[in-house]
């Protein structure tokens, strides 16, 4: 990867496998064509172990798979995948390790969460997340925040191209790098964790950039995976502040244009440009999905 290299894994809006086109009318009575995401079923199991179903677009299944299981703490960073077997046809995906996991005993402690579709996180993660140390050298620049947002949210996807969808951007400086998206946020997070287990990413020095909402969820999948800064264009929960605030994370909000809040972690943010010289956001490029 070069230095200046950006969207290593961009959107595919116009891929006919995650999307379709559908007859309809408008307020006016008129007959429109509009754009759909689709919903496929993915099993996944771990080894021999069947662990969730999920509702996904359909997209790099692999990562999705891997991320899922790192961020529920049933796949450790150190550990070895041998194997991942996925047919598309019967909608499941097997992942193999080289030891066999405590599955058994993560499922006993499961919780459910507020995110949409379906969303878990396990009682053994809080303990790992209140020893979470995050880099205090990390930094956010303004320049950078308006940077991103203004690429993130100008790049072609589906998330502009049909909506009901969510985005999740891994980003260093001012550079978007995994663009991921999905109907479920916590897809779009787990398939962004698949990707830097496979490829061994530094994270100490990275910005999460989501289209939704900073829940508990966001900050706790943000926190466990290492990376010090999280953002997103949507607003805040009292309990997503509570918990960014306790771990030291940097979390901003509402960034759309020349605005932005910072809840948490704002010791990290350099103003190094003057808001007046960055213009507000394009009114074309509202996002149409759901928050």
């Amino acid at each position: 990867m070069t230095d200046k290299q950006e969207f290593i894994i961009a959107p595919a809006p116009h891929d006919e496998t995650l999307s379709t086109s559908v007859s309809g009318i408008d307020h006016e009575g008129s007959k429109v064509e509009t754009r759909v995401v689709h919903e496929r079923a993915l099993t996944l199991f771990l080894n021999s172990k069947e662990v969730v179903t999920m509702m996904t677009i359909g997209d790099h299944p692999d990562l999705l798979a891997i991320g899922y299981l790192v961020n529920q703490n049933m796949l450790s960073k150190d550990e070895t995948i041998t194997d991942i077997d996925h047919d598309a046809d019967l909608e499941v995906i097997v992942v193999r390790t080289e030891i066999e996991t405590n599955f058994e005993e993560k499922m006993k402690k499961k919780i459910r969460t507020s995110g949409c579709a379906q969303g878990t996180v396990f009682g053994d993660i809080m303990e790992s997340f209140e020893k979470a140390d995050l880099s205090k050298d990390a930094k956010l620049k303004t320049s950078w925040l308006y940077s991103l947002t203004k690429k993130i949210n100008t790049v072609p996807s589906l998330y502009l191209e049909a909506g009901a969808i969510h985005g999740c951007v891994l980003c260093e400086e001012d550079r978007p790098l995994v663009y991921m998206e999905d109907v479920g946020r916590h897809n779009a997070v787990d398939k962004i964790a698949g990707w830097m287990f496979k490829n061994k990413t530094d994270t100490s020095n990275k910005i999460f950039y989501t289209t939704g909402r900073l829940t508990s969820e966001m900050v706790i999948k943000t926190v466990m995976m290492g990376i010090p800064i999280l953002v997103s264009r949507s607003g805040f929960t009292a309990s997503g502040v509570e918990l960014a605030r306790q771990v030291g994370l940097t979390l901003v909000g509402r960034a759309r244009g020349k605005r932005f809040i910072a809840l948490s972690g704002d010791e990290r943010i350099e103003f190094d440009i003057n808001p007046d010289m960055v213009t507000d956001e394009d009114k074309k490029h509202s996002r149409k999905g759901s928050k």
